[in-house]
């Protein structure tokens, strides 16, 4: 089994989410949320406002935790054909500075205002809705009910 700890960024102004489109150059681009892999030794903390940095070009503040997603991914839905286990933090985020910009020599590109009805209309990752559903209802677990992983939602 692989496991991967993430910290991901939910940025929500004037009824607009901030996407980034994720776009690997071995695969279908998708819009997702800003963040990603927290490195050893670091804080989820930092590694939110450090990521969304790196792929926005924005300086951001994290204001709120708003909670914790494990999800196991099964061997046959996941990209290296091994079961995958994903446990993303999520919080909320407020720039405070730069200007919107794609990740330079990165995966994600198109930083984008999208309005949260438009949202549903995307081809997205699974992490955008548990983003959206946590700061819709800011559970007090930090807990959403499941939303199925392991692939792309296309609508």
């Amino acid at each position: 089994m692989s496991f991967r700890l993430a910290a991901y960024a939910i940025c929500i102004e004037d009824g607009q989410m901030l996407l980034v489109r994720h776009a690997p150059a071995e695969g279908w681009s998708n819009w997702t949320l800003p963040g990603g892999r927290v490195e050893h030794a670091e804080d989820p903390f930092d590694a939110v406002v450090r990521e969304f940095t790196e792929e926005t070009g924005c300086e951001a503040v994290a204001e709120r935790l708003l909670g914790v997603d494990s999800r196991v991914i099964p061997a046959a839905e996941a990209r290296l054909g091994c079961e995958h286990q994903n446990v993303g933090i999520f919080y909320r985020v407020r720039i405070t500075g730069g200007r919107l910009r794609p990740e330079p020599n990165g995966e994600t590109t198109e930083p984008v205002w999208t309005p949260i009805p438009d949202v549903t209309r995307l081809r997205r990752s699974s992490l955008v809705d548990i983003g959206l559903a946590l700061a819709q209802t800011a559970p007090a677990t930090g807990h959403v009910p499941a939303v199925r992983v392991g692939g792309l939602i296309q609508h």
